[in-house]
This record gives structure tokens, sequence and C-alpha cells, in this order.
């Protein structure tokens, strides 16, 4: 297998397990009253309470927000929707990168912005909102795992790039 196939090769491993984790957060948003239920009872059945009572009273506080939405409210929950929604949608923009790239290494490039732009969002918007600092900081987290498969990626394309300039300016030569 030669260089630039296997550079190939593993950009597009990077970009399958980075959009399959995009599209798994997002599919997440849909069920979240359901999802709710089954964290608390989970949590309840592994004695978690016992060890973490502030997770398992931030878990409990959450579910009967959704429940209450859910009741009184459902048209908030549409925003959830959006947001998984944006998620599929951005996973989608990936198919470029995947295709070519070189040519596409802007989409790689967006996602490492949005992963940093994660951070402020959470420490602004997160007390804002009554979020738990530690809550918040599982947020950023999002960010910071996202943004290595992409940093990665993006090294890894830059290297191509640099494999395929001289086939071009020899073909632009001849």
């Amino acid at each position: 297998m030669s260089d630039r196939a296997a550079l190939l090769k593993g950009i597009r491993a990077w970009l399958v397990l980075f959009v399959v984790c995009l599209v798994l957060s997002g599919a997440t948003a849909f069920p979240l009253v359901h999802e709710l239920h089954w964290t608390e009872s989970l949590l309840k059945s592994l004695s978690v309470p016992e060890h973490l009572p502030a997770l398992t009273d931030w878990i409990e506080r959450v579910r009967h927000g959704l429940d209450t939405a859910d009741a009184d409210y459902p048209f908030l929950l549409y925003g959830t929707d959006w947001l998984a929604f944006a998620h599929l949608v951005i996973a989608v923009a990936f198919y470029g990168p995947y295709r070519d790239p070189v040519r596409n290494i802007w989409v790689v490039e967006f996602g490492m912005i949005a992963c940093v732009g994660i951070v402020p969002l959470a420490l602004i918007c997160g007390p804002v909102r009554g979020i738990p600092f530690w809550w918040s900081v599982i947020d950023m987290s999002f960010g910071v795992f996202g943004i290595v498969p992409l940093y990665v990626v993006r090294r890894r394309i830059k290297r191509l790039e640099a494999l395929t300039a001289p086939n071009a300016t020899a073909a632009a030569a001849t």
C-alpha cells in the first residue's frame, strides 16, 4: 500500500469514528425524556445515590423538568429535536473530506473551531442556566474529545497534500 493510500485510509477511519460519535450524540437528543427515566433507574439500581448524591439529585431534577416540559409544554422539546437535527446535518458535511480530504479540509477546520467554541459556550451559558459547574465540564469534554480526531485528520490531510502537491506540479508542467 502506498503512503498516499495509507494516509487516505487513516483519514477516512478517523472521519468515520468522528461521524459515528456525532450522529450518536445527536440521535440521543431525540428521546431525552425516556433516556432520563432510564438513567435515573440505572443510577438507583447501581446504588449511585449513596456514592454520588449530587449527580443523582441533578439527574432527578433534569428528569422532573423534562417530564414537566413534556406534559405541559411539549413544544420546548422541539428545540432539542433541532439540536439533534443539527448534529446529523453537520455529520453529513464530513462526507466532503471523506471523499476528497485535501479539497475539503475546511470542513475539518470548521469542526475544530466548533469544538473549541463548546468551551466558552459551556462556561458562559452554563451558569446563566443554572447548570452545575461539574456538568459544564462534562459538556466541555465533548469539545476536547471531539477536537482530537479532527486534529489527527487535519495533520494527515496536510501530509497527504504534501505528497500529492509534487504530482500536481509535475502534471501542470507537462
